[in-house]
């Protein structure tokens, strides 16, 4: 490193002047000049350093290799000052001006400015600013030198103020909406890592230019796209402004300068050197061709050639120094080792297509030119006016203009600048504005702006008549309730009216004037009160107090309705509404009649069960209206949550009481009849089970004090008369079935459902309908055959929907026929209602051997059941053959009828032994029993009685006696065991036309129980042992007696 020539002290790098000499040859000829200062007396000496360096090394290469070499300087200013010259024989001259701040040879800050040749070295009217002289320069480098390097920035200025015309090489960034237009300021941030990278490292190398497209898919939220399709081939070609660095992502400032277009993807990287050197030719040509003034380019090459002889006498003493030379030589010769075969564009294209669209080829597009016409210049100020109509309806236009306008810009003659202005200034969808970006032809670019901007007006119009009407409705509203605010005063003054929680506190206290309210209640709610008093009014706390005063304040506290104590209204109101159910009718009078003797109401749980359709649910409004009592019902099918019954806790947000304080509420009497229907059917969940909540609330000993959780007092339920429905009574728990009454609503037989058309069904479908009864006579013969070839059921309910049928069907032809009568008879009963769905009574008319009817009990009702059995194979009675007999059931048959066919197997063998020692058929036989309708899960020991008859029947060989039914269950010992649902089984059989029935001993009572013209003509038998059943089925055998 040489040394100070005053001071004798070490000098390190302070500038470097770059003078290009250049021709249309690849030859070129570069003379650098170094100036180093002093450490201690900050003296500067110039110092050159060589004669010829290649054009392809560009200084900032030269610089940072120098760097390298010198393990002295830590930091190193760079102030470079680069001069083409133009002669009758040389190439352009350009002047460009670069600083940079190195640190172990990175760009930690970085300012670029370029200047042209009407900016820069020349005031703009071809005269010349004069130079600055080596003081000059000596001085700028002190500035320069004075200054620290900032390694992490959060803001840099990039102010190129030249601009290329042609950059092909950029990177991509794309965007979603608003695009950017020329002479346009847009905020970008990018997020994409890599993209990052390449944008920050072309800003390092002065190269702050990128190209804007917009994608092809709003959705995509990526700043990199895949693939070219997923962009617009036209974008802008825009100049990173301003940048900040923010953790992953980068901040830019961007402004719009030209349209281009892309024509292939690149690779991200481009070398240093191409990039330069580009940059660099691209810069000399745009100046050389505004710099032609012959007076200037003397002038410049006179003040060079007297630079050049000052510093002849430095260069010599520098050369004497081994160190510096060496290494300067080196520089040169690795120099001379890269001189370039290709331009530096070509360097720049000669790149590999890589998988992600970063860095794109791309060219300027032109606009087509145009003359300024009387119709452009009208589309022009027509612009202008509605621009300046938007601005006045909506001021963020306003404010947005003054933005994106540049001070001192003559917009109004320009079309061009005008066409921009105003496509920024919309908010149309992306597609329009790219139209306006790809548009080359400047009136159709006018005309399209224009429809946009129109368009624009015709919202900003619509936005600000929404906006007057939602301020007046604001404004109206605020004014009444300040008036209402200043009425209350008034009147609260005047002692008109009183304040919200006195008003509240009245209503709650009015409402208990009338009440009998026990005493834990009344302490509770006068504790509420002294609450509310307290509380603020618009407090969460205040509306959850007031909601649960209103519950307790809204109960019928001590209000009982005045029950009906007299038995003929009530029997004449039952028997109004309902046909037949005589043991509900009786039950409900001997409870009229216990109240009547004990002089005060009561209450009780009752539970009807039987099939759908019976009468279960309408039975008990008419013992409410019999009662004289409040009719409340609720269904718990289904339902898992216990709080339906017991109530939310208050601690939750939107709490609310059980369903019985609901009753209590609604009803307004402390003994209502409340109907809970389908409690066979309640499900249990993750929050609770219902059937356990019932417990409390239908038990007797228990409802006295029931506590609701949301009332959280004691609510006497003892008066209230709960009656319960149900279809099996299997799927209610056992604990709760105990707390109840049980009486089975059995089905009706084909009279019955008869009485009950004619006397209701048919009465309310001619009131539904509007057909009147001398318009449609319905005989008895067609009712019956309705109800025994389409509505077999226990019920009535689908009886009732062929009925209704029946009468719509009619009512249509009386308005489209124009009929006065219709007769509906057995003969034309299938034009209403179709098709009949039974059309055989029984499966055997005579049942042959081993066929026996058995009597089934349904949900729906009861059904004949028939049970078939046959030989699998031969017999063989050979003494040597030990093979044994076995039984085969089918018939989609549950657990329990298994059990019993086995069971009534065993009992048959033996049986038969007795009856027969040497028939051993049943022993060796493989029989196949089944039971028909396999469709039809089938299950229950009721059917042992019947096995066992059509076991015997095939083991000897001999059809059973025809028209019988029998049903009970059978022991091991041969015992008939009762069975349930008789009267069922007893219809069923009547209405298959059986004319004997056999039941058990045990069932005879319930027998007894059965109208008259249910069992009129039928012969029934009651057997206790199956000896009794054996001589009825089979009167021709007699049996030897079976030991008990």
């Amino acid at each position: 490193m040489r040394a100070c020539q005053v001071c004798k002290q070490k000098m390190r790098l302070l500038s470097s002047t770059l003078f290009l000499n250049s021709n249309l040859s690849n030859s070129a000829s570069i003379r650098n000049k170094f100036q180093l200062r002093c450490i201690s007396c900050t003296r500067a000496t110039s110092l050159p350093i060589a004669e010829k360096w290649q054009k392809s090394e560009t200084n900032l290469m030269t610089l940072r290799q120098f760097h390298n070499s010198s393990r002295t300087l830590s930091t190193c200013s760079l102030i470079g000052t680069s001069k083409i010259k133009e002669s009758a024989n040389e190439g352009t001259i350009f002047t460009r001006r670069r600083t940079g701040w190195f640190n172990n040879g990175g760009v930690a800050f970085y300012s670029s400015s370029a200047s042209s040749a009407g900016d820069q070295g020349s005031d703009g009217d071809g005269e010349d600013k004069p130079e600055s002289s080596a003081d000059d320069s000596e001085n700028v480098a002190e500035e320069e030198a004075s200054e620290q390097p900032v390694m992490n920035y959060n803001m840099a200025a990039l102010t190129t103020t030249t601009i290329p015309d042609y950059f092909p090489n950029i990177p991509v960034i794309a965007i979603n909406r608003n695009p950017v237009f020329p002479r346009f300021i847009k905020m970008i941030e990018v997020n994409d890592k890599k993209l990052c990278e390449l944008i920050k490292r072309k800003v390092k190398l002065n190269l702050p230019y990128a190209g804007i497209f917009l994608k092809t898919d709003d959705s995509n939220d990526k700043d990199v796209v895949k693939d070219l399709s997923d962009i617009y081939k036209v974008g802008m070609f825009v100049q990173i402004v301003e940048m900040r660095e923010l953790d992953n992502r980068l901040q830019m400032m961007v402004m719009g300068h030209r349209r281009i277009s892309i024509l292939r993807q690149l690779p991200e990287e481009i070398q240093l050197q191409s990039d330069m050197a580009a940059v660099a030719q691209q810069l000399g040509e745009q100046i050389a061709q505004k710099d032609q003034k012959n007076q200037r380019r003397s002038r410049r090459q006179r003040r060079l050639e007297k630079q050049n002889g000052a510093t002849n006498g430095t260069l010599d003493e520098v050369q004497e120094n081994g160190a510096t030379n060496g290494k300067l030589d080196e520089v040169q010769e690795n120099d001379a080792d890269q001189e370039a075969d290709v331009t530096p564009r070509e360097q720049m294209l000669k790149t590999e297509v890589m998988s992600d669209v970063i860095m794109v080829e791309t060219e300027n597009i032109k606009d087509e030119p145009f003359d300024s016409d009387m119709k452009l210049k009208a589309l022009t100020a027509e612009v202008v006016k509605t621009i300046r109509d938007i601005m006045a309806l909506n001021p963020l236009y306003r404010e947005n203009l003054h933005q994106i306008m540049q001070t001192g810009q003559r917009v109004l003659d320009n079309p061009v600048y005008i066409c921009d202005l105003g496509a920024a200034l919309t908010s149309a969808d992306p597609s329009y504005l790219q139209q306006v970006i790809e548009e080359t032809n400047i009136p159709e670019r006018l005309e399209l702006v224009l429809s946009l901007l129109k368009k624009e007006f015709e919202l900003s119009k619509l936005q600000k008549k929404i906006g007057k009407e939602v301020e007046d409705k604001v404004k109206k509203q605020h004014r009444e309730y300040i008036l209402r605010e200043q009425l209350k005063i008034i009147k609260k003054e005047l002692g008109i009216e009183k304040d919200d929680k006195d008003a509240i506190e009245e209503k709650f206290r009015a409402r208990l004037k009338e009440l009998v309210v026990p005493e834990h209640v009344q302490t509770v709610i006068d504790e509420e009160l002294n609450k509310l008093a307290t509380l603020d009014n618009h407090s969460s706390e205040f509306s959850v107090t007031r909601n649960y005063l209103d519950w307790l304040t809204s109960l019928p506290w001590g209000k009982y309705s005045e029950e009906t104590l007299a038995l003929d209204k009530a029997k004449e109101i039952l028997e109004e509404d309902h046909y037949g159910m005589d043991e509900v009718k009786k039950r409900i009078l001997e409870f009229i009649a216990v109240s009547q003797l004990k002089g005060s109401t009561q209450g009780k749980i009752l539970c009807f069960h039987g099939p759908p359709g019976v009468g279960k649910t309408s039975i008990a409004r008419s013992i409410a209206r019999a009662l004289n009592r409040q009719y409340f019902r609720f269904s718990v099918g289904g339902m898992s949550d216990v709080a339906e019954i017991k109530g939310h806790r208050r601690t939750y947000v939107g709490a609310m009481p059980g369903k019985m304080i609901q009753c209590l509420k609604k009803t307004k009497t402390e003994n209502p009849l409340v109907l809970i229907d389908e409690v066979d059917k309640m499900s249990r969940g993750h929050q609770g089970d219902p059937a356990s909540a019932l417990l409390e609330l239908l038990d007797p000993e228990q409802n006295a004090n029931f506590l609701d959780h949301y009332l959280d007092v004691n609510i006497d339920l003892s008066k209230v008369l709960f009656i319960c429905t149900a279809n099996v009574v299997d799927y209610i728990p056992e604990p709760l079935k105990d707390r109840m009454e049980l009486i089975d609503v059995s089905g009706y037989v084909a009279e019955e459902k008869l009485a009950i058309a004619e006397k209701y069904l048919l009465p309310q479908a001619r009131e539904h309908s509007g057909v009147k009864e001398e318009q449609l006579t319905v005989s008895k013969d067609a009712m019956y055959e309705l109800i025994k070839a389409y509505c077999r059921e226990s019920g009535v309910r689908n009886l009732q929907k062929h009925v209704e049928k029946i009468l719509r069907k009619a009512a249509f032809k009386i308005v489209s026929e124009g009929t006065e009568q219709l007769t509906v008879d057995s003969s034309n009963i299938q034009e209403y209602v179709g098709i009949p769905k039974f059309t055989k009574e029984r499966m055997y008319d005579v049942n042959p051997p081993g066929v026996v009817t058995g009597l089934a009990w349904t949900a729906y009702g009861g059904s004949t059941l028939y049970i078939e059995t046959v030989l699998k194979k031969a017999l063989d009675f050979d003494p040597e053959n030990k093979e044994k007999g076995d039984l085969q059931v089918t018939g989609n048959l549950g657990d329990v009828i298994k059990e019993s066919t086995q069971l009534a197997y065993t009992f048959s063998k033996i049986f038969l032994r007795h009856i027969d020692p040497d028939n051993k058929f049943l022993e060796k036989a493989s029989i196949h029993l089944h039971l028909p309708e396999g469709a039809t899960p089938k299950d229950g020991p009721s059917a042992g009685c019947a096995i066992v008859t059509a076991l015997l029947s095939l083991g000897m060989d001999k059809p059973c006696r025809q028209n019988v039914a029998m049903t009970g269950e059978i022991s091991l010992t041969g015992k008939v065991l009762p069975i349930g649902g008789v009267k069922e089984k007893v219809i069923a059989a009547r209405r298959s036309g059986m004319e004997c029935v056999i039941l058990p001993e045990d069932n005879r009572k319930d027998f007894a129980d059965l109208p008259d013209f249910i069992v009129k003509d039928i012969e029934v038998h009651f057997a206790s042992n199956y000896s009794d059943v054996f001589p009825v089925m089979f009167p021709d055998v007699q049996p030897k007696p079976i030991p008990s």
